[in-house]
């Protein structure tokens, strides 16, 4: 058995991949290996479990999904890679504190490839260059695993998020890899994030099968 499968899952509706991890960690047992997807989303906007819907400021014909990951409202849509981590925590022997910290580190790491200065930030989950969020993270953990994850924005029409006050936070400004002058494609910037999340993670000794749905 491998350690990690990743599953390329190309375009899809939130609502059918949020069911799909779902089940997933319910069903899982002691010996299912651990998976990362990678996919888009069709755009969206998204609540936590605790969300608050005064965070979308207005009516919009963009669907609204509410979600039992942590964190408040958030904006999917193509030109944004979404990575949802399914692991068992127990096995690894981490927390879900030190999870939310690895993969801020890997986010760190991706942009410094690129010559981003980024950080991570203790007051709002997610990575950040200067004041404007680059990436956010949301997670729920049910019987010691994961689910959900993190967003990246790359080349995306960023107007909806004027849409919401983003992860709760009136006025946080949003920004993405285009506006610092990253014109590598989806996959390319996909796979190099995926490298830093299995080094991060410790999956970098592993056995990795692809899976392109």
């Amino acid at each position: 058995m491998c350690e990690l499968r990743i599953r390329n899952l190309g375009l899809q509706e939130y609502g059918i991949i949020f069911k799909k991890m779902r089940d997933f960690t319910i069903q899982r047992t002691s010996t299912s290996a651990d998976e990362l997807w990678y996919v888009q989303h069709p755009a969206v906007f998204t609540l936590g479990a605790n969300g608050d819907p005064h965070h979308i400021l207005g009516d919009t014909d963009i669907p609204i999904v509410q979600s039992d990951r942590g964190g408040q409202v958030t904006y999917h849509g193509p030109g944004q890679i979404v990575i949802y981590l399914l692991i068992d925590l127990k096995r690894k022997s981490i927390g879900v504190r030190r999870l939310v910290e690895l993969i801020e580190k890997s986010v760190v790491a991706l942009l410094k490839t690129y010559k981003i200065d980024s950080l991570a930030r203790a007051d709002a989950h997610g990575v950040y260059v200067e004041d404007a969020k680059i990436a956010s993270l949301g997670l729920r953990v049910h019987s010691g695993c994961s689910y959900h994850g993190l967003a990246l924005n790359v080349d995306m029409d960023a107007t909806p998020f004027l849409m919401i006050n983003p992860c709760g936070f009136p006025g946080l400004k949003v920004t993405q890899l285009k506006d610092h002058g990253v014109s590598e494609s989806m996959q390319e910037t996909s796979e190099k994030l995926i490298y830093e999340l299995c080094e991060h993670l410790g999956y970098k000794n592993s056995k990795i099968e692809l899976h392109d749905n």
